[in-house]
């Protein structure tokens, strides 16, 4: 799916469920993330064969690189001003369930909207 059609799907789905912010995680710790995550599939891919988690990590990182995180979020980021939707960041976690991940992200960004009206 082009970035500009998954930008504009996830804005239309805050806009369904009225939400008055996107949060989208901070892109410092991406790549550790997203190796930490990528060793976690091989390893339970490919149990006791380093050789072969090594080749499916290989394969999985050239799907993964292969678009642009940043013109993603600047394509949400875009889409979400035309349709009036704030975008906050907030610290994506390293291990969890993609709904656990969620959650610890908007709880993160909530905590800094917090600490920054005090």
């Amino acid at each position: 799916m082009p970035i500009s059609l998954l930008a504009k799907e996830i804005v239309a789905i805050a806009e369904t469920y009225k939400a008055g912010s996107i949060v989208l995680p901070k892109l410092g710790d991406i790549r550790e993330i997203i190796q930490s995550e990528i060793q976690a599939l091989a390893e339970a891919k490919c149990p006791g064969s380093v050789e072969i988690q090594q080749k499916y990590a290989k394969q999985y990182r050239v799907n993964v690189h292969s678009w642009s995180y940043g013109r993603l979020i600047q394509s949400i980021q875009s889409k979400a001003a035309q349709a009036g939707i704030m975008i906050e960041e907030g610290k994506q976690p390293i291990r969890g369930s993609p709904n656990e991940k969620a959650k610890e992200l908007a709880l993160s960004a909530y905590h800094l909207r917090l600490a920054r009206r005090s």
